[in-house]
């Protein structure tokens, strides 16, 4: 039986999958630290996650190997960390390579620390030999030629160290000039984002191409904000072009991590709960915007998936699923004509491979990803069928293959809970509720969100940042845990009514406030002001693969200082906004959030009370009239004068009274228009979209 290390007895699969390495692996703590310290040894730090590709790939090749792991046994302390845990690790680390290698960066990220964790040497993925000289040494060079620096050039291993950790501190320290907040930035915004439009295929810039979904939202208020055909057409094309693309998973429902090429056909086959949640919105926004029904079907697909293949028994969400099966990477989701054919009825199988792009030669390795190259009114047209018999019958043949790829060897699933990717799925299961009028989607974010307040919140308030289904609450929340779950919980309470999510959205942000903001430079730090000591501090400004903790926390401030009266609330978010002017100015691709931000905070921000029986038809139909408009910079506030007396912290509802009557008031800064009473005037009121 293989041996096995400290890993094996960690929560994280990924830190699992490496338990049994003949390496002598540490996870990130106290015991490895002090070890590095007691031995006067360099630290080898390995980051990665378990859906990653190449981390499997360099762990075959080196950490498996007997040869390596001795060299690292003996000249170093290595410590493994999943980066999806400790996303503060990664973020300074990633850093850190950017700086010693100019370069952007990925994973496996493999960074040489002093036992004092200053960061003198970085690179991703290394191989075991010398493939790729002279540009990319082999692992068990690197380590030779470190093991050596280290005992004989120690002084200018150290000095690069003290030049990169000085680096990563002034980051944080540099002033921010405050600018005004006009709306000037946000055509900025889509002039900036309109250079990097691929308006072929959809999406910014060219292979590897990412969904960008914070960008396509932007975009599609600021063509309600401006009424810009551009900023429509970019977003919604795109939109179009990924759903119709191998990066989508026409069978299962859901998105891939990204595409290999420019035209969304190939992806990357791991599955990522955050993709899956933050794309959602921006088809419903396109929805509502447009009217049209194939952005709903794609977020209802995609919500369906994340049901049935990311949820625990108790309601949270998983974390990833790996590109991986059986040794290859997307073997799950690829087909050949031969199985088609056997799985198929004739007449199925001539219509799935012509709907599909299914041919004998494949696009992907001598097999096919299945992709759309038309509508499904253009592909009814071409076979001469009726639309919705056409869908009858292509739902037919999904059901089928489904059935079958259920047979296979099923990509390993990562079933860690993660606080913050599940506010960004909560989110997306309550705006989808309240604008499909679907009550699965509800239920589902209600469930999630009281499995994360029962179980990845301490007694004093505190979140934790991760849980196994099965294994309690550890390591010390981050910003975006605490804003992405408040900003959850802001949308649940739009979905629901029930005071009780404002009430913990209220107190969740106090605490981010009290423990993470920056009294001196503006915004919020990263980490807590009790974190554990590291060698910088980090703010987190841009959005990556998920948005900017700080972008969503100033849009949590803004939605609960309008729903509940606060001005310390709303000052905290403009102050913010303010902080980060020039980075809205300059970098709007890395700043969708904030600019979204932005756009609430101009406003003018709508506020609608609904006073009526919540059992009644009147008040649901007139909910689904104004919830399918798309005004993002709303809020909404529902009462039933049978639930009793209207709760204190939502000052929007005093003064509001129905006769018994349905009754609807429009309200911006306070002053309300004459109630809208009856169905008909709400609905005279509120035209659909189109």
């Amino acid at each position: 039986m293989a041996s096995s290390n400290r890993l094996v007895h960690e929560t994280s699969l990924y830190l699992r999958q490496h338990g049994h390495n003949p390496v002598d692996w540490y996870p990130w703590g106290p015991e490895a630290l002090a070890r590095a310290r007691e031995l006067d040894r360099p630290i080898f730090l390995s980051i990665g996650y378990s859906a990653c590709h190449w981390c499997h790939v360099m762990e075959h090749e080196c950490f498996e190997n007997p040869e390596i792991a001795a060299v690292m046994n003996a000249e170093f302390v290595n410590i493994k960390v999943d980066r999806e845990e400790r996303p503060d690790l990664d973020q300074l680390y990633m850093t850190a390579h950017q700086v010693l290698t100019r370069e952007g960066g990925g994973w496996p990220l493999s960074v040489f620390l002093t036992p004092d964790l200053t960061p003198f040497y970085a690179g991703t993925y290394f191989p075991p030999d010398d493939r790729y000289a002279p540009h990319r040494p082999s692992f068990p060079q690197l380590l030779k030629a470190i093991a050596d620096a280290w005992k004989n050039r120690r002084d200018e291993l150290i000095r690069v160290g003290d030049g990169v950790a000085e680096f990563l501190r002034a980051m944080n320290q540099a002033e921010h000039k405050p600018g005004l907040l006009t709306e000037e930035l946000l055509r900025r915004a889509i002039a900036s984002l309109q250079r990097n439009y691929d308006p072929t295929h959809g999406g910014f810039g060219y292979a590897p191409k990412f969904p960008h979904p914070l960008e396509l939202r932007l975009l599609l208020r600021l063509a309600r904000r401006f009424h810009s055909a551009e900023a429509r057409e970019m977003a919604c094309f795109t939109l179009e072009a990924m759903a119709r693309g191998g990066i989508y998973d026409q069978i299962g429902g859901g998105f891939h991590r990204y595409s290999v090429d420019q035209k969304w056909l190939v992806p990357h086959f791991e599955k990522m709960l955050y993709d899956n949640a933050l794309l959602p919105p921006a088809y419903l926004d396109a929805f509502r915007l447009t009217g049209q029904p194939f952005f709903a079907q794609i977020a209802r697909e995609t919500l369906d998936y994340v049901l049935r293949e990311m949820t625990s028994p108790g309601g949270a969400f998983y974390s990833t699923q790996d590109a991986d099966s059986e040794g290859q990477e997307g073997k799950f989701y690829v087909w050949s004509e031969e199985e088609l054919d056997a799985i198929l009825e004739p007449d199925q199988a001539r219509l799935a491979k012509r709907v599909y792009g299914v041919t004998p030669q494949g696009n992907f390795e001598g097999h096919s990803i299945l992709f759309r190259s038309r509508s499904d009114e253009e592909e009814a047209r071409l076979h001469q069928l009726d639309v919705e018999e056409f869908r009858e019958r292509l739902g037919k043949i999904r059901c089928k293959l489904y059935g079958y790829r259920t047979q296979r060897v099923w990509p390993s699933r990562d079933e860690k809970i993660l606080t913050a990717w599940n506010g960004l799925m909560i989110s997306a299961f309550a705006q989808a509720s309240a604008v499909l009028a679907e009550p699965r989607y509800q239920e589902a974010a209600c469930r999630a969100a009281a499995w994360v307040l029962t179980r990845l919140r301490a007694a004093d308030g505190r979140l934790y940042r991760t849980a196994g289904v099965d294994t309690p609450g550890k390591l010390t929340g981050y910003l975006e845990d605490y804003a992405y779950f408040a900003d959850a919980l802001v949308e649940l309470y739009q979905a629901t009514f029930d005071p009780r999510w404002l009430r913990d959205a209220v107190t969740i942000t106090e605490t981010m406030i009290r423990h993470f903001s920056d009294s001196e430079g503006g915004g919020f730090f990263f980490t807590a002001d009790d974190h554990e000591p590291l060698i910088a501090r980090n703010k987190d400004l841009h959005d990556g693969s998920v948005p900017s903790g700080n972008a969503v926390a100033v849009s949590v401030l803004s939605k609960l200082a309008v729903l509940t009266g606060r001005e310390d609330f709303r000052f905290r978010a403009e102050s913010t906004l303010r902080s980060f002017h020039e980075l809205m100015s300059d970098r709007a691709a890395a700043a969708g959030q904030l600019l979204m931000a932005l756009d609430f905070h101009l406003g003018p921000v709508e506020e609608i009370v609904v006073i009526g029986r919540q059992d009644s038809p009147e008040w649901s139909q007139a909910l689904s009239r104004i919830r399918r408009q798309f005004v993002p910079n709303r809020v909404l506030v529902g009462y039933d004068p049978s639930w009793g007396e209207p709760v204190a912290e939502i000052p929007l509802l005093a003064g509001k009274e129905s006769t018994g009557e349905l009754a609807v008031y429009r309200c911006q800064q306070g002053t309300c228009q004459a109630p809208l009473v009856g169905l008909s005037a709400v609905e005279a009121a509120f035209p659909e979209a189109g």
